[in-house]
């Protein structure tokens, strides 16, 4: 019985296929992960927030990215696509491409069975060392419920919930609001 030897995958490979391809991989010590597809209530959650952020920063020095902007986290090489992101001031790329973010102020993600150990523990623990995120933000698709981690200076992080229907979370990182009756605006939750 012989066993194959494991391949290691730089970035600048990593990159080289994800873009060309037709399915997005994240990236992380070597390897690439395909990523599953989303259910109607996450596309639906990601469409509400990404309506609501992008009224409230209109006119701003902010930008934000639904689904396809991929993030590097620089000190752990994680390659990673949030829900949603969004940068205030002046956005920094790996490089010309222009498709992948280096300082992203605000990571949203929307939580489903699949992902949401990796969401609060691993993933979080990479976003931990990006020094530009102020913000982060865990929303569920099951229930009225949205976590929101915001950086303090002491570098930790500040954890509040908001689980009331008529509820509204307050964004630090941007200065923006989101009701929670607009997040699930036409989702069906138990």
């Amino acid at each position: 019985m012989s066993s194959q030897p494991d391949l290691y995958l730089s970035s600048e490979a990593y990159l080289t296929i994800e873009r060309k391809a037709h399915v997005k991989s994240e990236y992380f010590n070597g390897e690439m992960f395909a990523m599953v597809g989303a259910s109607r209530e996450h596309n639906l959650i990601v469409a509400n927030l990404t309506r609501e952020l992008t009224q409230q920063l209109k006119g701003r020095p902010c930008e934000l990215y639904p689904n396809d902007m991929r993030v590097k986290i620089p000190t752990t090489g994680l390659y990673t696509y949030p829900d949603v992101v969004v940068v205030c001031g002046e956005p920094k790329f790996e490089d010309d491409y222009v498709d992948t973010l280096l300082n992203p102020t605000l990571i949203i993600e929307v939580l489903s069975e699949s992902t949401e150990s990796y969401d609060r523990g691993e993933k979080f623990r990479h976003y931990r060392t990006v020094k530009s995120l102020a913000g982060y933000l865990l929303v569920a698709q099951d229930e009225y419920r949205i976590e929101q981690f915001i950086k303090q200076s002491d570098e930790g992080w500040l954890y509040s919930e908001t689980r009331l229907p008529d509820g509204v979370v307050q964004l630090v990182a941007i200065q923006c609001a989101l009701a929670l009756k607009e997040v699930y605006d036409k989702v069906a939750l138990s």
